[in-house]
């Protein structure tokens, strides 16, 4: 695979996104520097940005607006401290995407102000409708992206941690210090299974696509039905209900 980076890229295999993403966060930030972080978000995304000493941002977004961040929101919450945005798209939880134009002005805003982009795209084959935009392939987002992937959702490789991370040499350079002095390396076993999976699962993942693409329209529907009111995500496989309806607290619905 050709890194969509930079030619002078490197790929760090990662036990998983979520180590990628944690040696992302140790690299960019000093204490007390802030990552814009659009919500809903997946779990992980808050702690790392903590654990490396950070501060996260939450970026509301809604059903309103597709769950799709915007530069006006961004605007609004941008300090001298802002140092990264964290992108997740395709979303975990609400299957969410990201049209090419939308995204396009987030690598503008983040390049006129010297932000880095950090971009979890480990759903980036379970797209139903839009094409998967690479951030790191848009006009100005080269040198300031980390692109973090892997095999657990296209390959259905969950558990056996075998992820990627993709950034300017300089960036992965420092990423590679922090894992070879805390994972040392990823499961050979799983890296092996990753190399078939490229070499002769393509078959086997267009299947699973289509297959999802159906059960999101079931299961959406569902729900509406019942008075659960929930948009058709357009990536990832999650549905994202609100329950507004029903007059309980979340806790009180669980």
């Amino acid at each position: 695979m050709e890194c969509p980076t930079s030619r002078k890229a490197k790929f760090l295999v990662t036990v998983g996104v979520s180590q990628g993403l944690d040696l992302a966060m140790r690299v960019l930030l000093n204490p007390g520097d802030e990552v814009l972080v659009p919500e809903p978000s997946y779990v992980s995304y808050k702690p790392c940005v903590e654990l490396a000493g950070g501060t996260a941002v939450p970026v509301q977004t809604g059903a309103e607006d597709d769950f799709r961040v915007s530069v006006s929101k961004l605007e609004s919450l941008t300090t001298s401290r802002a140092k990264a945005i964290l992108l997740g798209y395709p979303s975990n939880p609400t299957g969410a995407t990201m049209p090419r134009a939308a995204m396009q002005e987030l690598v503008d805003f983040a390049r006129d102000r010297g932000m880095y982009i950090v971009s979890d795209e480990i759903y980036d084959r379970l797209v139903y409708e839009d094409e998967h935009v690479c951030v790191a392939s848009l006009p100005g987002a080269r040198e300031r992206t980390i692109t973090l992937n892997g095999f657990s959702k296209a390959y259905a490789m969950t558990g056996w941690r075998i992820a990627y991370a993709c950034a300017p040499a300089s960036i992965l350079t420092q990423m590679m210090k922090v894992h070879s002095y805390t994972m040392l390396c990823a499961p050979i076993t799983g890296q092996v299974a990753a190399i078939e999976a490229l070499k002769n699962g393509e078959s086997s993942v267009q299947d699973m696509v289509s297959q999802y693409k159906q059960r999101r329209r079931l299961i959406v529907g569902g729900l509406n039905q019942i008075g659960l009111t929930c948009h058709l995500p357009k990536g990832a496989f999650y549905a994202f209900p609100s329950i507004r309806s029903t007059g309980l607290s979340s806790e009180e619905f669980c």
